[in-house]
């Protein structure tokens, strides 16, 4: 092993050390800075290489650095891969036994160790913070820096007190840089961090978060139809292996018994023991497992890098959390697939957790009315409370993150200051609005990537669609189902490019009172066609609000694009719109009827399936009232469709597989009604990918030419 100094290259140490010929994007600018001495916040997806980008820098410096991280399993596996590179490691965190954690402080005073990782935990040692201080430190960096702020989604109490220790463990004159490092900062957390940290002009790396091989699909399905179409879904090896995120530990588990009907899979989350967790961890990495259920408790440290398919079977919290959860999908490169399924009984689901992780401000008062100067014990508190258990932990947890209580290592429980309420009651409502964030990011017809690109702060890099989700690639979607526009619709486009024409821009409000829509058209239709004509590059929607009577009112503005403006008379694009979930993954669903335009908050507009009828229609054909088919029209359809039908019959035999493998009844329905001539038009119908025209496009076509 070569012997690290400020005089080696980075290059150099690269290649050595690390095995690698050359850095990532962004990985070598990193190094240097961190090597120069300067601190620096790094806001990087996960799989991106920020690892390297403290630990190079900690070898170029010389001495010991300091890595305080809060997940033991992604400890365990830095230290593992450190010192399977040759290089002394130790770490201390509560799983290990006492003599593990004295062997790693002598070895660190002696200067035998060229990392140390912590959990943040330690840090209220007696004792422990100034044992560090007396050694010099190469640098602190800090992983998982967004547990640090308020407003990070997943707040850790030690990590708010971080910046109350750095000042006397980075040393002087020259002192130590510190490194925070994260994969889910949004701007407001990126701020926090910094202040808490007290950082004095620290370099800002922002990069990466543009993931070029994940193709996102946001589908709405009911709840109860959820487990049918991720089973479909996944029973597709190619689909496989895969990560479903659940929104209870309750559904993991449901969901982990369907699959493992015909799939090896399992669940995974905090209620399970810590043998099974772990067993369960290690199949999948393994690839015994290859599906895994799982609560958000699943996939921190976790480096499979051929996980294919990601699946939230309910809404997030966050953004942030979902950018997360994503991001362990494709880590090889290859074309991987993510879905985020949907509806409004996700709110409901939603206010539940938000009403048990944010109790009402009146429990916190009570357990901050019981302390007193003199440390009490937090169990006899919690004996002598009016509230339940969990309830009191959570109120006292609150309480410490606001200053309104003091807990020591030993548990005992001290009053704090009396400014709680205030910082509770905004953290509570940041909370409520990162999940109507999440909303938002449903009903939205920017790409799906570009969208995450920008709430993270990239603005540099958002502007560019990823041409591979369901708003850039409708065609493609695997789960969501689209259909084209009718004649109506068509016209309405027109209306609409007419209004917008003389405009900067229109609220869509005032767009639909314009074109006299009220009544004849319904709100989430019309947002329907708005999002379908923003997928055909027709216009731009950018979303927007104002205050009225004091309370933020979310809209949506809709300007002309440069091609909408080309537009005179006809619309020359296919529009597709939404139009539920495909055949082969459980039918078509119709939501209830519209609660989201009755909710006063959040006022979103929530687009419902498009459909022709009240109950599935078998044809995507156009409204009658409208453009109403000949006598002739009709017989010629009907006379094709039963040619299909007999066609289909004959191929799903030979094949030995059900017909609807062959074609689905409403793709077969919309062929005959379309009577496509060509191989592009045959897949502009909803239901037929590029293999079935590759299979199937020239019998159909054959069957669709009309008598000589």
């Amino acid at each position: 092993m070569p012997t690290s100094s400020q005089s080696v290259q980075p290059a150099e140490l690269l290649h050595s050390v690390f095995g690698f010929a050359s850095f990532r994007a962004n990985q070598e600018q990193i190094c240097r800075t961190a090597i120069a001495g300067r601190d620096l916040l790094l806001v990087m997806p996960t799989g991106a290489g920020k690892s390297l980008c403290y630990q190079l820098p900690a070898l170029a410096r010389g001495g010991t650095a300091l890595v305080i991280s809060p997940l033991i399993s992604l400890m365990e596996d830095q230290v593992a891969k450190l010192a399977a590179l040759g290089l002394r490691v130790a770490r201390i965190h509560s799983g290990l036994p006492r003599a593990v954690a004295r062997q790693a402080c002598v070895e660190y005073l002696q200067g035998a160790l060229q990392f140390l990782f912590i959990a943040p935990e330690r840090l209220r040692v007696r004792g422990f913070p100034e044992m560090l201080a007396k050694r010099k430190l190469a640098l602190i960096a800090i992983d998982e820096a967004h547990c640090i702020s308020h407003w990070g989604h997943d707040f850790r109490p030690d990590y708010r007190m971080l910046g109350q220790y750095l000042p006397a463990l980075r040393g002087a004159p020259d002192p130590a840089p510190v490194l925070t490092m994260t994969a889910t900062a949004t701007p407001t957390v990126q701020a926090d961090i910094l202040a808490q940290l007290g950082m004095v002009n620290p370099a800002k790396f922002i990069h990466g978060f543009r993931r070029e091989n994940l193709a996102i699909e946001v589908v709405e399905i009911p709840q109860p139809d959820r487990a049918t179409a991720i089973f479909r879904l996944l029973l597709e090896p190619a689909r496989r292996p895969a990560i479903v995120y659940a929104p209870s530990r309750k559904q993991s588990e449901h969901l982990a018994v369907e699959l493992s009907r015909a799939i090896p899979a399992a669940a995974y989350h905090a209620g399970l023991d810590a043998e099974t967790r772990e067993r369960v961890q290690n199949a999948f990495q393994a690839g015994e497992l290859e599906v895994v259920v799982a609560t958000i408790a699943f996939g921190m440290g976790i480096d499979k890098a051929n996980i294919r398919t990601v699946i939230h079977a309910g809404l997030p919290a966050t953004l942030e959390g979902y950018y997360q959860e994503i991001g362990r999908a494709g880590r090889d490169a290859a074309l991987s697939r993510t879905f985020l399924m949907h509806s409004y009984a996700d709110q409901r689901t939603h206010d539940f957790f938000l009403n048990r992780d944010y109790p009402p401000i009146e429990s916190l008062s009570e357990v901050y009315e019981a302390l007193t100067e003199e440390p009490q014990n937090a169990n006899d508190l919690r004996a002598a409370s009016k509230l339940g258990e969990e309830e009191f932990d959570k109120a006292l947890e609150k309480l410490q993150i606001h200053g309104g209580a003091r807990v020591d290592f030993g548990g005992s429980v001290t009053r704090g200051g009396p400014g709680w309420k205030k910082t509770y009651a905004i953290q509570a409502r940041y909370r409520a609005e990162q999940f109507e964030k999440v909303l938002r990011y449903t009903v939205s017809s920017e790409c799906r990537m570009s969208a995450l690109v920008r709430h993270f702060g990239d603005l540099e890099d958002a502007n560019r669609p990823c041409g591979k989700c369901d708003i850039c690639d409708s065609a493609g979607a695997v789960l969501r189902q689209f259909r084209r526009a009718t004649a109506l619709e068509r016209d309405i486009v027109q209306s609409i490019i007419d209004e917008l024409r003389p405009v900067d821009y229109k609220a869509a409000g005032t767009l639909q009172r314009n074109l006299d829509l009220v009544g004849r058209l319904s709100r989430s239709d019309f947002e329907a066609l708005l999002d379908a004509m923003a997928r055909a590059a027709l216009i731009e929607i950018e979303s927007a609000e104002f205050e009225k009577n004091g309370e933020v009112i979310p809209f949506r503005k809709v300007r002309l694009s440069a091609l909408g403006l080309e537009v005179r008379q006809s619309i020359p694009l296919p529009l597709l719109i939404g139009d539920g979930v495909a055949d082969e993954f459980g039918g078509r669903f119709d939501p209830p009827s519209d609660p989201w335009m009755r909710s006063k908050k959040p006022k979103l507009t929530r687009p419902k399936l498009v459909h022709e009828d009240p109950k599935p229609a078998k044809t995507p054909a156009p409204r009658s009232e409208f453009h109403p088919a000949t006598p002739e029209e009709q017989a010629l359809a009907q006379s094709i469709e039963a040619k299909l039908r007999d066609w289909r019959a004959t191929e799903a035999k030979r094949l030995g597989v059900p017909a609807c493998v062959v074609l689905y009844d409403r793709a077969l329905a919309a062929v005959a009604q379309a009577r496509p001539t060509n191989p592009q038009q045959l897949s502009q119908i909803a239901g037929i990918g590029p293999a079935k025209v590759e299979r199937f496009g020239e019998a159909i076509l054959t069957l669709c030419r009309p008598p000589d």
